[in-house]
């Protein structure tokens, strides 16, 4: 993620607009916050496991027994999406225990 330019957030907070993360926007508590960043760091992770192989979608989904359209929520983070999940599949598409501390430690 960029870091706003402090010029351009001085001129904001001047003109009486609030500066602020999506953290703050939605009134997360900072561990609710680092929860959503470690999630989106194992589904941009899955992602990159099945491009770099170059697998589709739907490959990943007859290898972990799931459909296509689960693979695509996966990938999104979406709200149905347990890191649990994340992590299980990640390790069945062949990651291993280390990648994926890796992949959980740059999020925190």
């Amino acid at each position: 993620m960029s870091v706003m330019d402090k010029t351009k957030k001085s001129r904001l907070e001047a003109a009486g607009w609030r500066v602020g993360d999506a953290a703050d926007f939605l009134g997360m508590s900072p561990e609710e916050a680092a929860f959503v960043e470690l999630k989106l760091a194992l589904a941009a992770y899955l992602r990159d496991v099945r491009t770099q192989r170059g697998w589709t979608q739907a490959q990943v989904a007859r290898q972990l027994g799931s459909s296509q359209s689960r693979v695509a929520k996966m990938e999104a983070a979406d709200g149905s999406v347990s890191v649990d999940l994340l992590v299980k599949s990640l390790l069945a598409l062949g990651a291993s225990r280390k990648e994926v501390g890796r992949v959980i430690a740059r999020a925190a």
